[in-house]
Order: C-alpha cells, then sequence, then structure tokens
C-alpha cells in the first residue's frame, strides 16, 4: 500500500473509532486507539498542503516544510475546532481593512455550527488549520510591503523593501504566546502611519466634521492678484492678516497695509526662506498657500488617499535609524531626524515631471565641498550629443564644440588629462569613452558642496546656483538631483552630528576650502527620498500634497486591480499661481535646447 493510502487508511481508523465505542486491544497491554484524533488531523494537514494555493513559490514550500515534520503541534485547531489562540489570529486577519489592507484577500476557516462528530470533521478541522497558517504568512508579506511591485508601477519607484522570511514567520509565532500581537508587529511602527490609520478609521465610520478652513490661519488662500506692499489697500489685505495673525489696530483699517503687517510679511518670508522684502508677490504667495488643507477632501477619495500613503510606510524599515535624512518629494522639504525628533528642516527642489526624482533609500558616505560636476552617461548621450551635431564646427561632419566651453565643460582621457574638444572625430568616437565634467567655480551646477550616498539612480543632494526657485511653491525644476536651500546648515547639522564640525568651518570649506574635499562619515547616515501626499499633523489635521507624479493614481489602480494607467500628470496640474505658470511655459518653450534642461537658462 502507499503512503497516501496508509495516511487514509489511518485517518478512516481513527475516525471509526471515534464514533464507536474503543475496541478491545488484541493484546492484553495494547493501546485503547490506533490513531489519535489529533493525529488523524495532523496527517489530514500533511495531505492536503500541497493543494492549498499560495502568491508565492517560497510561500508555499514554507507552509509545506512546516508541516512535513513528524509530530508538528498543531497551531490553530484541536479536535472540538478553533482553538484560544486560532480564534485570536483569526480575528486579528479580519481586522485587515483598519490597517490598510483588504480582510477580504485572506482565506479564512467557517467553522460556524461545526460539529466534531459529523462526517468529514477531521478533514474540514485540517483544511481549517492549513487556511488559517496561509492567511498569516501572506498577511506578514502584505504588511510589510508586498502587495505591490513598485518598480512595475514606475522605474522611479524604487524603494528597498523588507519582506519577512515566509518559514520564519510560521516557524516564530508558532512560539508566541501572543500570536496575535505577533501579527500586528508586521504592520509599520512609524507614529504618521498610526496617525493616518486613525483617519482611515474615522472616515470610515463617516467622518470627523472639520474645523471651518477660514477658522486656521494656515487655512487661508491668499488668491493671484496684485502685489500687496507697504501702503497698498486691498481686500486682499485682510485675508494675509489672518493668514499671517497680525489684526489690525483698534479702529485701523483691516484692508491697509501698515508697517506692523510688512513686518510680519518680512519674518515669515524669512521663516521660509525666501526673499525678506516685505512685499507679497507670486513667490511669497506660493510660500503662503505652500500647502493645501484636505478639508474638502472626504468619503471614498479620502480613504484612497489614506490607504496609498499608508502602504508607502511599509517600503520603509520599522527602524529607520537614530539619525537619518528624510525628504518628501511632493512637499518639496527636506528633514533631519534624531531620536525621533525633527532637528532640521528646509526646501528642497527635486525633479521635473520628466526627470523624477526616484523613491528609493541609500546611506550617505560623504559629503564633498567644492565638488566637480561628472555628467552622467545618460546626459552625454541623450543631450550634449544631440547638441554637438548641430554643426559649424572643425569636422565638415558640422561639429560644435563652442557650448562645451560656453558651460565651462571639460573632457577629460583615460590617462587622466584634459583633451581639447575640437581634437576628437566625434563622428567616430562615443562621447559615453570620454569622462565630461565641470570643475569647482561659481558656475558649478551642484554650488559648493553635494551630499552623496551612491546609488544606481545617480542621485544625491546638493547645492545650487540658481537659489531664486526657492521662492516658488511648486519646486519640480531639477534633473533628479535634490537641490537643497542653505545647505551649509544641512551640511553643518550632518558634520556636527558625525564629526563635531562648526557652522564656521562648514562655510570655511565651502567657501576658501581645497577643491573636491571629500570629507567622509564616520557613521553612515540613513537617506530615504520618499514620496507622501498626506501628512497628520500633531492636533490630527490632514495636510495634503499634490500628487506630483502620479505615483498615486498608478499605486491606488494597482491595489484596486485596475489596469494601470499610463502617461504623466501636466506641470500646469501642479502650479498654484499664474506667474509660475508662464515659467513652466518659458521652461517648455526652451525645451528644444538639450541643455535648457541641465543648466535651468
Amino acid at each position: 500500500m502507499t503512503a497516501l493510502g496508509l495516511r487514509s487508511a489511518a485517518i478512516g481508523i481513527a475516525v471509526a473509532i471515534s464514533f464507536s465505542t474503543p475496541a478491545v486491544a488484541a493484546e492484553p497491554d495494547g493501546p485503547e486507539e490506533l490513531v489519535t484524533r489529533s493525529e488523524a488531523i495532523r496527517i489530514s494537514v500533511q495531505e492536503q498542503v500541497g493543494t492549498v494555493a499560495m502568491k508565492d513559490a517560497a510561500e508555499q514550500i514554507a507552509l509545506a516544510e512546516y508541516y512535513s515534520v513528524p509530530d508538528r503541534k498543531l497551531l490553530w485547531v484541536d479536535e472540538k475546532g478553533l482553538t484560544k489562540r486560532g480564534k485570536a489570529v483569526a480575528e486579528e486577519i479580519a481586522k485587515a481593512d483598519d490597517y490598510g489592507l483588504r480582510a477580504s484577500d485572506y482565506t479564512l476557516p467557517n467553522l460556524s455550527g461545526f460539529d466534531s462528530g459529523a462526517p468529514g470533521a477531521v478533514d474540514k478541522l485540517a483544511a481549517a488549520e492549513l487556511k488559517i497558517s496561509a492567511a498569516v504568512i501572506e498577511y506578514a508579506r502584505d504588511a510589510r510591503g508586498g502587495r505591490l511591485n513598485p518598480q512595475s508601477l514606475s522605474k522611479n519607484l524604487d524603494p528597498n523593501l523588507y519582506l519577512p522570511d515566509p518559514a520564519e514567520v510560521i516557524g516564530f509565532i508558532a512560539l508566541r504566546s501572543d500570536p496575535a500581537a505577533y501579527l500586528r508587529s508586521f504592520q509599520p511602527a512609524h507614529p504618521q502611519f498610526e496617525a493616518l490609520r486613525k483617519q482611515l478609521l474615522a472616515e470610515r465610520n463617516g467622518g470627523v466634521s472639520p474645523e471651518p478652513a477660514s477658522d486656521k490661519p494656515e487655512d487661508v488662500i491668499i488668491p493671484a492678484g496684485p502685489t500687496l506692499k507697504l501702503g497698498v489697500n486691498h481686500g486682499q489685505v485682510a485675508l494675509l492678516r489672518k493668514r499671517l495673525e497680525t489684526p489690525a489696530k483698534e479702529g485701523a483699517d483691516e484692508y491697509l497695509f501698515d508697517d506692523e503687517l510688512r513686518q510680519a510679511v518680512i519674518a515669515f518670508q524669512r521663516a521660509e526662506g525666501g526673499k525678506p522684502d516685505g512685499m507679497v508677490g507670486s513667490g511669497t504667495r506660493g510660500m503662503l498657500n505652500g500647502r493645501a488643507p484636505v478639508s474638502t477632501v472626504s468619503g471614498q477619495k479620502k480613504i484612497d488617499l489614506l490607504v496609498v500613503n499608508m502602504e508607502r510606510y511599509r517600503w520603509l524599515p520599522h527602524d529607520m535609524g537614530a539619525f537619518h535624512v528624510k525628504v518628501n518629494i511632493p512637499e518639496f522639504k527636506v528633514r533631519v531626524i534624531e531620536d525621533g525628533e525633527e532637528i532640521h528642516q528646509t526646501r528642497v527642489i527635486v525633479g521635473k515631471t520628466h526627470t523624477q526624482t526616484p523613491v528609493f533609500s541609500d546611506e550617505m558616505e560623504k559629503i564633498v565641498f567644492r565638488p566637480n560636476w561628472f555628467v552622467p552617461n545618460s546626459i552625454k548621450q541623450n543631450e550634449i550629443a544631440p547638441y554637438l551635431r548641430r554643426g559649424g564646427g572643425f569636422f565638415s561632419s558640422g561639429w560644435d564644440t563652442s557650448v562645451l566651453r560656453r558651460q565651462g565643460l571639460r573632457i577629460r582621457g583615460a590617462n587622466g588629462r584634459d583633451i581639447d574638444p575640437d581634437r576628437i572625430d566625434w563622428s567616430r568616437n562615443d562621447i559615453r569613452r570620454y569622462e565630461l565634467y565641470q570643475p569647482p567655480g561659481p558656475r558649478n551646477v551642484l554650488g559648493l558642496v553635494k551630499f552623496l550616498f551612491p546609488n544606481t539612480h545617480d542621485v544625491y543632494l546638493h547645492d545650487t546656483t540658481q537659489k531664486n526657485l526657492f521662492a516658488n511653491s511648486v519646486r519640480a525644476f531639477s534633473h533628479g538631483c535634490v537641490r537643497v536651500q542653505n545647505p551649509d546648515k544641512f551640511a553643518a547639522v550632518l558634520l556636527g552630528h558625525d564629526q563635531d564640525w562648526t557652522q564656521q568651518r562648514v562655510v570655511s570649506a565651502m567657501h576658501n576650502g581645497s577643491d573636491a574635499n571629500n570629507v567622509f562619515m564616520k557613521n553612515r547616515i540613513p537617506v530615504y527620498l520618499t514620496y507622501f501626499t498626506a501628512v497628520a499633523g500633531p492636533d490630527g489635521e490632514l495636510t495634503q500634497f499634490k500628487d506630483l507624479y502620479g505615483h498615486d493614481r498608478r499605486m491606488l489602480a494597482a491595489l484596486k486591480g485596475r489596469p494601470i494607467p499610463a502617461g504623466l500628470p501636466d506641470n500646469m496640474e501642479v502650479v498654484q499661481n499664474p506667474n509660475e505658470r508662464r515659467a513652466v511655459r518659458r521652461s517648455s518653450r526652451r525645451a528644444s535646447n538639450p541643455f535648457a534642461s541641465i543648466f535651468d537658462f
């Protein structure tokens, strides 16, 4: 008889014995039962484990290997039905929707009205055991970000996923006295995740009535209009007073822009890193209107927004590091976090919609003062080489290398020496063979300092010569790298933590130090380039940022099993005032010049 036949026979014997009087043993001291009921369930589990369909082969193997061990103790059932442990885990999985997952994704057993004496009870209990174990493994994977393949949605979504080992999941949960708490521990531990989860629960319960936007200074929007400055009398001045919490003096005209309001504007501009001229034009309006409250978003749209952003927290490690850097791309901000507290924040410029800043993480290894800029191969091939072909140069084929000199770009050969670009026959030589770089100096596109965390995207943080762009509310102007406002302060925070550098030492290295001065970090600093379009404030208020690159809609479609929308959102969708809209149009017209997207001239 085959092994399968022996197992079936054993189960049949166990079932027959359980529904009849105990058999009389052939020997005086023999056992009353040949196979116990628990053994029969375990044997049925081993028979059925190969039929359990799971999303991942590794998960299916882990499940089979766990139950293939002889005398393996059952985790969730006994002869009477679900155990206390089994009920606790099943109830936890059933609450998956409360954590932004979908309970319907996990197959749980239905043992309502279970009769331990009914025919087929053993197989039903075995199936229940396997269903819960399979659901445990799949739930743990999903809680840690395994629901989606980010790269299938966009090449610019490249987070490091920290998916659990399915064999470890089932092995460890078997040892835990509180298996439900262990399963819950796979959910993100970040405070923001919990804050968004509370918003999700509230919205599904009918929502919470938001305070009127006009009651909150940060919610007041200053629409497009004339420049507001000292002496101007205009209706928007009253809005400006409310936004800056600077009411008019008793008996004074609230529509008159007086010196007290001017000082409030200057203080705001300084705090935001803008030009402190005391006037409210398009740039300062953008800073004042930089955040859009989600008070107008409710129902399913708000639920979708919350779920998508909760999903992104699954892409981060439980422990991001006691000291780390976090860039939030849609917010155009970078923060330095130490022991869970924000110790530094400043504005950043990120990539355009067609040259996006990718979502990923790595470790900062060094800071370079007065850096060279080494042109990536993609820019050499796609943008510089076509420009050279525009003719009028040394060779009859019509190469024009004058643009390299105008931009201060140099070419270095394999021997490490600079080469005159006019002495190269570009019709026969691939530009990627040469090192193309811009030496340190006032025109260097990286400015005076760059922050390196080597990665496959060739993206890093750096200074910029175009500091005027920080005044815009929508700051998507770069080629993919992240430009940092006040990089001296940012560098001082990082090196002060790592090597006790002072602000003065940083400034000296930037302005008076040696070129290409590499300062290696004693302890590498984790850097996270993230994409959160919803953030909960300390008071529970939710703030929404524009879906700059369309990642929200792609993720939402994938989570709902719908076709992934193609294309990118138009830059016009994220510009908030007419002057910025005109600037984007001018940028689009300059797109015929490939160097415009590099140097933004």
